[in-house]
């Protein structure tokens, strides 16, 4: 077994510091993102350079350690000592996956959970199977939709990894599920909705524009987000774009309410609409449906629920809108011909009254 530290220099003229690890035949790298040399200016910068370095030397060390323990088949003392909640806030600094806001997500339902229920938050050794069955339960009760199942799913991704690093021997939540629901159960905006909103001024145009432009294309916060030009064929008035989530690739036709929300054209790589944060965008969101006097719970995902319902409640075929959203199957699109036939009875009910 051995952990040496190795440097890589970047076109930036930055360097990169890794973790060569060899252990039970097996090589690889751990990237120390934390520990990145800048480019040498200034004095300043050379102390930083020098802190960076004996800071990689304590992380190979404690690596080290916590490879030994691994293989002795316990469990070293200051692992056993790691609290839960810098557990869970290295663990998400160190994850690089898409579905890094959602791992974010749970986080924070823990830490209000433990605000609520009074919970102290202590070591990962001390959090037992009753405390994960509360937060079950809470996650049920305040989410909607697939929210829960997606939440709880992911915490239990993070207990998980703390088996494999020896932190704890077995995690509490392996045997608590919770159900996903297969039911709809997130907000629609109908075409009335978006037309009230499109008339209803706010001070960001960028976020009215990106949202409006989802509700007519269906891309996810994260892919409008993501956006560049180069995704957008203007002579052809077609959005082509791989989806961040399931990595397939999705072709819209952009109809004219979608082609009169873009900017002036700018370089084939630089982004439709200067977004800002989630959260930041979600606050802009909710103030301006209040405005709108739209009385729904309405999240930027909903754009895409929205989307999808409207092209079924005009009598869209469902296979071309599952290619639209870049479904794999025809059974989560299904979902919306529920959604979209209770909207055409109350419109209907509306209409006759």
């Amino acid at each position: 077994m051995s952990v040496t530290i190795r440097e890589i220099e970047n076109k930036d003229f930055t360097t990169s510091m890794y973790l060569d690890i060899y252990h039970n035949g097996k090589r690889y790298k751990e990237f120390l993102k934390e520990c990145k040399l800048v480019k040498i200016c200034t004095p300043a910068d050379r102390v930083a350079n020098k802190a960076k370095r004996q800071l990689a030397n304590q992380i190979r060390d404690k690596r080290s350690i916590q490879l030994q323990s691994n293989d002795e088949g316990v469990i070293a003392n200051h692992q056993s000592k790691i609290e839960l909640q810098a557990y869970f806030e290295n663990y998400i600094q160190r994850y690089t996956k898409k579905d890094k806001r959602n791992v974010e997500g749970v986080y924070n339902k823990f830490l209000e959970f433990a605000k609520i229920e009074g919970y102290k938050i202590t070591t990962l050794k001390n959090l037992d199977e009753r405390t994960i069955e509360a937060f079950a339960d809470y996650l049920q009760h305040g989410c909607t939709g697939e929210g829960a199942s997606s939440y709880f799913a992911r915490f239990k991704k993070v207990l998980k990894q703390a088996v494999k690093e020896k932190i704890i021997l077995q995690s509490p939540a392996s045997e608590i599920t919770i159900v996903r629901d297969e039911s709809l159960k997130k907000e629609v905006l109908t075409i009335q909705d978006i037309q009230k909103l499109a008339n209803t001024e706010i001070t960001n145009q960028v976020i009215k524009k990106a949202f409006l432009f989802s509700c007519f294309t269906g891309l996810r916060w994260v892919d409008i987000k993501d956006l560049q030009w180069k995704h957008i064929d203007l002579e052809s008035e077609v959005l082509n774009k791989v989806q961040a989530k399931t990595d397939v690739k999705v072709s819209v036709t952009l109809n004219t309410n979608a082609l009169s929300l873009l900017p002036e054209k700018g370089e084939k790589n630089e982004f439709v609409f200067a977004l800002p944060s989630h959260t930041g965008a979600l606050k802009t969101l909710k103030l301006w449906l209040k405005k709108a006097d739209i009385d729904k719970h309405i999240t930027w995902h909903c754009a895409r629920h929205s989307f999808a319902t409207n092209l079924i409640v005009y009598d869209t075929d469902v296979l071309i809108v599952s290619k639209l959203l870049g479904h794999n199957t025809l059974k989560y699109t299904q979902r919306y011909t529920h959604v979209a036939n209770d909207l055409k009875r109350r419109q209907l009910i509306v209409y006759q009254q």
